[in-house]
């Protein structure tokens, strides 16, 4: 196995400069999102970056991964398909293991740090 040198990004995710916002697919009332990779493992199994989205409700699945997200800003609510319920604000740390399904109501722009595991 070849090592690779580590990859270091420094600062705050708050700061971290995201691309154009685009409409979320699973919206129904005009969310828009960004996100930027910040590293990814070579086999492309595990990414990790910054995501944010703007207020509103969308839908979301955890088809073949696993998803470990801290809330660096805004606050949201997410009900699982099974009716539990998690209200989020900075500081809040999420995990939605593959096969997840559930959704979000944004209730102010949310920005988090995320690591992503495909299953």
């Amino acid at each position: 196995m070849t090592e690779q040198p580590p990859t270091i990004h420094a600062g705050d995710a708050l700061a971290v400069e995201l691309p154009e916002f685009t409409p979320k697919a699973t919206s129904s009332d005009g969310v828009l999102e960004a996100s930027v990779t910040l590293w990814e493992s070579p086999d492309g199994a595990v990414e990790a970056g910054v995501w944010e989205c703007t207020p509103g409700t969308f839908t979301a699945f955890r088809d073949g991964y696993d998803e470990v997200a801290h809330i660096v800003s805004g606050k949201a609510t997410v009900v699982a398909a099974d009716g539990n319920t998690c209200e989020l604000e900075a500081g809040s740390t999420l995990v939605t293991p593959a096969g997840w399904r559930g959704t979000w109501t944004v209730h102010e722009s949310v920005r988090k740090t995320y690591v992503i595991r495909t299953v």
